[in-house]
């Protein structure tokens, strides 16, 4: 990994690390719709950054924290506010919330005990987080078109609340099993 800290792909993570406050800003004051592009952006900067760190060897440390930053700080804050704005039922906000600082707080705690933790998304995890994007994404475009697909977001919705156990099932597991490895037999 190289040391540059100021690249490109580095650059557009923390553009969506800025997105964050004016996305919620917006859904807090009814624009969904601009909302909406913001966030479809900021989106597809989550795919640019990654293409572009792997494509020209541009992958960085910082690179490898604040990308998964940007992408939880968007996807916690806009949650936390479409549940806030009646938009996401509560049940599944504090479920995608309970699991992210589920992993947070097991991730310093395994750095803590350990030190030496590494940063590798697991499979559920990603498609955790493409479903959480498409959700919000859905929630946000429809309302913001005044478009009524209330089955559909409500399917979306459950696949979304079965992909985050399933991620933060998986987490815990995966991190047990470390666990177990490292700690001497007594």
């Amino acid at each position: 990994m190289k040391s540059l800290i100021l690249n490109i792909p580095n650059i557009i993570s923390f553009a969506r690390l800025l997105s964050v406050p004016f996305t919620v800003w917006l859904i807090l004051n009814g624009r969904l719709l601009s909302a909406f592009w913001l966030f479809v952006i900021a989106s597809l900067s989550d795919a640019a950054d990654g293409w572009i760190a792997r494509h020209f060897n541009l992958r960085t440390v910082i690179g490898g924290y604040i990308d998964p930053i940007a992408d939880k700080a968007l996807l916690v804050s806009v949650f936390v506010t479409l549940g806030h704005a009646g938009y996401i039922e509560s049940w599944l906000v504090i479920l995608v919330v309970f699991r992210d600082a589920l992993i947070v707080c097991g991730a310093v705690l395994y750095q803590l005990l350990f030190q030496n933790l590494s940063m590798q998304p697991l499979i559920s995890s990603k498609i955790n987080t493409a479903t959480q994007f498409l959700l919000v994404s859905a929630v946000l475009g429809l309302t913001g078109y005044g478009l009524n697909a209330e089955t559909e977001l409500e399917i979306l919705a459950h696949l979304t609340a079965l992909t985050t156990l399933w991620s933060g099932t998986a987490y815990v597991v995966v991190w047990g099993r470390r666990v177990t490895a490292l700690e001497p037999d007594e």
